[in-house]
């Protein structure tokens, strides 16, 4: 209080409205892997470090482009000039990071993190953890790019395309650790790849096997790998491609001032070849752009995904109701569908949790996440404030005036704030008088979040005619 000690008049400006909740992002993904270079003012001085982009040329001045893989091609060539195609020789990828964040903008991605773990080396090297010796670019694995996200604050959702090229053990320690940080930080997701999301017979029990029986809630599994319309990196001086010919064996770059027939078919014939990848990269973008365009509390499903020709293979009724209701484990696998006239969707909407009543969907899931996140933020000022009424109707007014919000933006089921929350904080309620003398404040928040509508059902039964 102003202690006044001479007569004048004096002012003071009373504080009437509580404070604000300042809401935190969202979708901010933190991607792990390899990357062709990882360099800001000197070689390699972004290795393990987590970096912020904006955008995919920042990603290529930072990181630059994906492994400049071998590609084959063998064509005919006769003296006329025909020149037709006997076979061409897809890359086996190993390296995905490009692809995939490349894949997160393309379907409407922001901001995110990339954390580079090491370069592409040959023979090709996907590690869990790096080994002890001075090689910079094998000292670190996917694990150590996990351990350093846990140090940043801002992620929330987890992404490491390169985990389903570990072994089958290496990426369950992997995953169940990705599942333990995101429940321990409490503010993220991890969007998982299939480990058997390439193969069209995937064995689905084993693949649940992979993910423990911890921390389910925080994950969300997909299935199968995508056909994007991404053709195969071809290097600017295009050495990466061999052709054989009726004239001989080339690098297209030869072929260019040797035989410009044969060189323009084979650049024609690349442009029908495709890469597959994992899809977690364009999943995250759909999360990114749904919670930028309706909110976090909308399901991030029957979605289009974008740049993507088509999954990998065709998944029938029988096949989906087995991927997305498992009740020997509870653990759902999201499915990847093609539709006729509509394209490419997310057609599902489940955490590995699928059998919890609380935490089946991921837009429950996250949408808890995001208000615990942005009331622990906001309420810092509470901390050695005095415990007593005062404060208490402070912090149940800010964290009410909020929740309203949320329930009229549809994040909140009911037809009024009532029904849609609650907030309880004071003596007899939450708190007893050993707490106070303890120093606690104990604010209890109740919040009925809006479920996805799962399942339509339409019934229809004939109405006889009365005569």
């Amino acid at each position: 209080m102003p202690v006044y000690k001479k007569p004048d008049i004096y002012i003071e400006e009373i504080s009437k409205l509580p404070p604000s909740v300042a809401e935190v992002e969202t979708a901010i993904p933190a991607f792990i892997g390899y990357t062709s270079f990882a360099t800001r003012v000197s070689a390699g001085d972004l290795l393990l470090v987590p970096k912020k982009i904006f955008s995919l040329k920042d990603f290529e001045t930072y990181y630059g482009y994906p492994n400049e893989d071998p590609i084959a091609v063998v064509v005919r060539s006769d003296n006329s000039g025909y020149v037709s195609l006997v076979s061409v020789t897809e890359p086996s990828l190993f390296y995905f990071l490009y692809f995939s964040v490349r894949m997160f903008f393309d379907n409407g991605g922001g901001a995110c993190y990339i954390v580079s773990v090491g370069t592409f080396q040959t023979p090709t090297t996907i590690r869990l953890k790096g080994d002890s010796g001075s090689n910079q670019s094998t000292k670190y694995g996917l694990m150590d790019g996990l351990d350093k996200v846990a140090l940043f604050d801002e992620p929330t959702l987890i992404i490491i395309p390169e985990a389903v090229k570990l072994s089958a053990n290496d990426y369950s320690t992997l995953v169940q650790a990705v599942l333990l940080q995101c429940s321990r930080l409490g503010d993220r997701f991890a969007i998982f790849d299939l480990y058997d999301g390439g193969n069209k017979d995937a064995d689905f029990s084993a693949n649940r096997n992979y993910f423990g029986s911890n921390s389910l809630k925080y994950g969300a599994v997909y299935y199968p790998f995508i056909r994007t319309s991404m053709n195969f990196y071809l290097k600017p001086d295009e050495t990466n491609v061999f052709v054989t010919y009726s004239g001989g064996y080339a690098t297209l770059d030869k072929l260019k001032s040797s035989n410009m027939a044969v060189y323009n078919f084979v650049i024609a014939e690349l442009k029908n070849h495709f890469v597959v990848i994992p899809p977690g990269g364009a999943i995250a973008g759909v999360y990114t752009a749904t919670d930028r365009n309706r909110g976090v509390w909308k399901a991030p499903a029957n979605l289009r995904l974008t740049s993507v020709i088509e999954p990998i293979c065709e998944i029938d009724k029988a096949h989906q109701d087995v991927l997305n209701v498992d009740a020997i484990t509870g653990k759902s696998i999201n499915a990847i569908c093609a539709f006729p006239g509509k394209g490419t969707l997310v057609w599902g909407a489940r955490t590995l949790a699928g059998n919890d009543n609380e935490w089946r969907y991921i837009a429950v899931r996250r949408f808890f996440n995001m208000v615990e996140e942005s009331l622990r933020k906001s309420t810092g000022w509470v901390v050695f404030e005095p415990n007593d009424a005062n404060t208490w109707v402070k912090v149940r007014a800010m964290i009410e005036n909020y929740l309203i919000l949320k329930w009229q933006q549809g994040a909140l089921a009911g037809s009024s704030p009532k029904e849609a929350f609650f907030v309880h904080c004071g003596l007899g309620t939450t708190m007893t008088v050993q707490d106070i003398l303890e120093g606690r404040i104990n604010v209890e928040i109740g919040m009925a979040a809006v479920r996805p509508a799962e399942f339509i059902i339409l019934k229809f039964s004939q109405k006889l005619v009365k005569s």
